[in-house]
């Protein structure tokens, strides 16, 4: 299982061999949607805050008699019922945090990562090390190259590839321990060094020696 190379003009300049239990995987729609859910929810925040009638300001005494006065019975300026009183039923500030077993974590990597490839969006890169910072040199590369929307991952961080990447919209950069499904599914191509698919693989058997050791 092989994808072309890029160089930094965007000629192809070899192949890249992939890892079937990365790449060559049956893609579960269910579980990357699954997937998806868990990382956008821990993303997003639940920050909205309504007081109800007891969180409120002021006094809780009766506002007036019970009967007598022809009106209709009330408690407190509290009540929901009143301007400037608690909300019934208002949003409250929650934490949540979903998280998936880490089987379900390393299948769905495996099935994104196979769905981009399905998809003829995954290549390879090399001389990423000639890059010097310059957004030029990673625009030009893209220009050649016809690629847009496109994710990096690297073995390690790069700070000269990383400060090239930077200026360019719809461009990231991640290193194979750093790269999720939601970072994968954004993107329109995947490009990835020798050194990343080397990364990726090493990653999933730990999480397999880990598993073995717990049992």
């Amino acid at each position: 299982m092989t994808v072309p190379v890029l160089s930094l003009d965007g000629k192809e300049s070899g192949v890249l061999e992939l890892p079937k239990e990365l790449f060559g995987v049956k893609v579960n729609k269910a579980l990357l949607s699954q997937a998806i859910r868990v990382y956008t929810s821990n993303i997003k925040g639940h920050f909205s805050n309504t007081k109800t009638r007891s969180e409120v300001k002021g006094s809780t005494r009766k506002i007036y008699k019970q009967k007598g006065t022809g009106g209709a019975r009330h408690g407190a300026k509290s009540a929901p019922i009143f301007v400037g009183g608690g909300i019934a039923l208002g949003p409250k500030f929650r934490k949540v945090v979903l998280d998936l077993p880490k089987k379900m974590k390393k299948a769905a990597l495996s099935s994104a990562l196979t769905s981009k490839l399905t998809e003829g969006e995954v290549f390879g890169i090399k001389g990423l090390e000639k890059v010097s910072g310059k957004t030029s040199q990673i625009r030009e590369f893209l220009k050649k190259s016809g690629k847009e929307k496109v994710l990096f991952i690297l073995g390690g961080k790069d700070e000269n590839v990383s400060r090239a990447v930077g200026n360019l919209t719809g461009v990231d950069i991640l290193t194979a321990d750093q790269v999720n499904i939601l970072e994968i599914i954004k993107h329109k191509t995947l490009v990835l060094t020798e050194e990343a698919v080397k990364s990726l693989e090493l990653r999933v058997k730990n999480e397999k020696v880990e598993k073995e050791e717990k049992k």
